[in-house]
């Protein structure tokens, strides 16, 4: 460490009180004496100086530099609590979108992230990091005789030579539902969490996520802090389905240890029948929300921390079980790209960098400092996923003689150009948003980001605020997606949100 003049002054006035200027111009015979003390002396300070703690810690959450080598390198900000050795992040992937969804979390998330491990459908190596076959201790019968088990089959015997376009091409319902891939996913969650278990003993709690889920780390850490962990919790995003209700795997879920403990019992007494559920089923985390029910473990509604939409697909003014998610702090988002992943994990860098121990951050705060200066009157090759009434010849058509009177000259001629599409927006009071592809005029009182647009939406579904159906764009002018946002009703819809915060007296849903 070097102590330049002014540095050492400041320090000096700093911890010992104001310093006397003085002349001290000893002998050479003097000098020599002092030399061994001088030196002495320097070294003394010098450490004092290193040691002198800089701030003050923060009452809680404590946000230092990374323990691992690599991210104080980097110069990583991380958590810095107690809770976090006591946390254990399990991924569940496959084979058909490993190497292209994981890289990005070994150089963002995964470096604050002390213990996790990779669950697949294949072992092998990604970016010097193991993944492991979790699929090894289903029923050899299964096996031999489901179909999407011949994928497995292939890995097993020829790893990814045995994988084809057709095996890698999209998953799960907005993909290709013939996938085996997203198939043979469903057999991993019983399994998963017995492994984890077994993996971690002494792990508290255990997170599930998949490669296409962003985990914001330090607020999910704080979160974790708020409740007991020697109770039996399951804490996610509700979903209802075959009379089951359950935690979405791709929004991410926490299991308590002790149940993880009961869970795992259950499955190990009852594999076959859990086995034949799951064969008939076709989504794993409905299967382990099932048999989380059957041994009393009732699934604690974290929404909106736990959530379901990307940055580019959320609703910001979007509410259920009437929480207003603006208000509330985010711990996951799903169906994240590596560009978005990268984005948010530097916007978080950023922020923590500058609030060392401030509070969660929360969706608004994404809004105002992600995404507000993303908006634009007009961008060109962009698709915003206006999600509300179309305007087509094909949407026309379907109108009665006496429903399209009732439209106004504009609304009628909308699909015509991105002006009449722009000015039917204008036209109605709470429409904020609309996207133009000649013939075809989208608007919205829904505010979305969307994304660049190299493949055009055919088909959006409003209850997953996702694209169902898309194709590639060609590049040619009648093809390329044009987006606007009214922007001088932007800082309207933020303050009618704000609104909604005035009644929130805890970012945090605990009850």
């Amino acid at each position: 460490m070097y102590c330049t003049y002014s540095i050492c002054h400041i320090f000096q006035q700093e911890h010992f009180g104001k310093v006397s200027k003085m002349v001290f111009n000893p002998s050479r015979s003097k000098l020599r004496r002092l030399r061994p003390a001088l030196l002495l002396g320097v070294i003394t300070l010098t450490v004092f100086i290193y040691l002198w703690p800089t701030s003050k810690p923060a009452a809680r959450n404590i946000l230092a530099t990374s323990s691992s080598e690599q991210a104080k390198e980097d110069g990583v900000v991380c958590p810095k609590t107690s809770l976090m050795k006591d946390v254990f992040v399990v991924i569940r992937t496959g084979a058909t979108e490993a190497q292209e969804k994981l890289p990005v979390h070994f150089k963002t998330i995964l470096t604050c992230v002390p213990d996790f491990i990779i669950y697949s459908d294949m072992d092998e190596i990604v970016d010097g990091h193991k993944i492991h076959d979790v699929l090894n201790e289903v029923n050899e019968t299964i096996k031999k005789t489901a179909p999407e088990f011949e994928l497995y089959e292939r890995l097993r015997t020829r790893g990814r030579e045995g994988l084809d376009y057709e095996t890698t091409f999209g998953s799960g319902p907005s993909g290709a539902l013939d996938n085996p891939g997203w198939k043979l996913d469903k057999w991993k969650f019983l399994p998963m969490v017995d492994r984890a278990l077994q993996e971690k003993p002494k792990a508290k709690w255990f997170v599930f996520v998949e490669p296409d889920t962003y985990l914001m780390w330090t607020n999910l850490l704080e979160y974790l802090r708020l409740f007991d962990s020697s109770k039996p919790w399951y804490l996610g995003k509700h979903m209802y389905a075959s009379g089951v209700l359950f935690a979405h795997g791709g929004s991410g879920f926490v299991l308590s240890k002790p149940a993880l403990e009961k869970v795992s019992k259950h499955w190990r007494a009852k594999k076959t029948e859990i086995e034949q559920a799951t064969l008939k089923g076709w989504a794993g985390d409905m299967i382990l929300g099932k048999a989380l029910s059957d041994v009393g473990v009732d699934m604690f509604w974290a929404y909106p921390h736990l959530q379901g939409d990307s940055l580019t697909a959320l609703d910001w003014s979007v509410e259920k079980l009437e929480r207003q998610a603006w208000c509330y702090a985010a711990t996951t988002f799903h169906h994240m790209n590596a560009e978005e992943i990268t984005d948010l994990w530097q916007f978080e860098q950023t922020w923590y960098r500058r609030n060392p121990s401030g509070a969660p951050l929360r969706f608004r705060d994404i809004f105002n400092n992600l995404v507000r200066h993303r908006l634009r009157t007009e961008r060109t090759g962009w698709d915003n996923m206006a999600i509300g009434k179309e305007y087509s010849d094909e949407a026309l058509a379907k109108l009665s003689q006496n429903d399209i009177d009732n439209l106004s000259l504009v609304e009628q001629n909308a699909h015509t150009s991105f002006e009449m599409c722009q000015a039917t927006c204008q036209q109605q009071p709470r429409c904020i948003q609309f996207s133009f592809v000649p013939g075809k005029c989208s608007v919205s009182d829904e505010l979305r980001l969307g994304h660049a647009a190299d493949t055009q939406c055919l088909e959006y579904s409003n209850a997953a605020g996702k694209c169902v159906k898309e194709a590639a764009t060609t590049g040619k002018e009648d093809d390329i997606v044009r987006s606007g946002w009214i922007m001088d009703r932007v800082p309207g819809y933020m303050y009618w949100l704000d609104e909604f915060c005035e009644k929130v007296h805890d970012v945090w849903i605990t009850k």
